[in-house]
């Protein structure tokens, strides 16, 4: 299940809108009904019902798929000092193509965690 932000963000992406880390609240008083929306304050778009809130569960849930994934992949990738060492050394074997040991090591992290 999307998170309540997540869905939030895809309603406002949706609508041309952001949300600046101001302008929206969200507030769970632990009472076991969740997070919910305390204040919005977005020019020109009115506060979304709970059904539209839960229409964008779909697209919140590839979207924090695909922020997971990537957050696997940035942390995979070996260091960025040791991928140029790595370039500079295919560059210089001549392997400036897909049998270089960086091609290799970037392939191996997508491969592992594809989107």
């Amino acid at each position: 299940m999307a998170h309540l932000k997540t869905k939030i963000i895809k309603y406002l992406e949706a609508n041309s809108k952001t949300w600046d880390g101001n302008n929206i609240g969200l507030q769970d008083d632990s009472d076991g009904d969740g997070p919910y929306i305390k204040i919005w304050n977005i020019e020109g778009l009115e506060k979304p019902t709970a059904d539209q809130i839960a229409s964008y569960e779909t697209a919140g849930n590839t979207q924090e798929t695909l922020n997971s994934v990537l957050s696997t992949r940035r942390t995979s990738y070996p260091e960025l000092k040791e991928q140029l060492d790595l370039l500079y050394k295919d560059m210089a074997a001549d392997k400036g193509d897909k049998t270089g040991e960086w091609f290799k090591a970037v392939k191996k992290v997508k491969d592992d965690n594809p989107k």
